[in-house]
């Protein structure tokens, strides 16, 4: 059986990707680092989610909890229109370390399942940070499975987060 380190954003993005990983035969573990969450009590909230299902259903996690939105805001100041590839690939090429040292099959990510990312940028930078790394990225375009994500998420009664995250994207959600 493949293994696959499945970056995570939060809990109900997981369910599609977990979903169609396992359908396919890969043992998937899911991989928590998320710093550009503002603000903390958004990133407990998001992280607690995706504890609780990982927890549910028997997910083995490695974490790397570190909330540092300073680091994150050092890095996209007055770059703010480029703020996504920084955050794409700090938490990409984290994943690709984390598969390398796990020596996983594989790495990729749920940021593949919104709708609402940079579907492209995010295949592309997952792609540079394998090769950089030296592990597989795994390309799965999840989006497919959105509607049964959000279906499923509802039923568990999860809590389903308005925005991607970064202080930007929480101003574009209240615009």
């Amino acid at each position: 059986m493949k293994r696959v380190l499945l970056h995570t954003c939060c809990g109900p993005c997981m369910i599609g990707p977990h979903t169609a990983l396992k359908e396919e035969g890969y043992e998937v573990f899911g991989f928590w680092y998320n710093p550009n969450i503002h603000p903390l009590t958004e990133y407990n909230r998001r992280k607690e989610t995706f504890l609780e299902f990982t927890e549910q259903n028997d997910i083995r996690v490695i974490w790397q909890d570190e909330y540092d939105i300073g680091e994150f805001l050092r890095n996209v100041v007055y770059r703010e229109s480029q703020r996504c590839s920084y955050c794409y690939y700090v938490r990409l090429k984290a994943a690709a370390h984390i598969a390398r040292k796990g020596k996983f099959d594989y790495f990729t990510t749920t940021l593949l399942y919104s709708k609402f990312q940079k579907h492209e940028l995010i295949r592309s930078i997952g792609e540079a940070a394998a090769k950089e790394v030296g592990v597989k990225f795994l390309y799965k375009d999840f989006r497919e499975h959105w509607k049964f994500g959000i279906e499923e998420s509802k039923r568990l009664g999860m809590y389903r987060q308005q925005y991607c995250g970064c202080i930007y994207s929480e101003e574009d959600r209240y615009r």
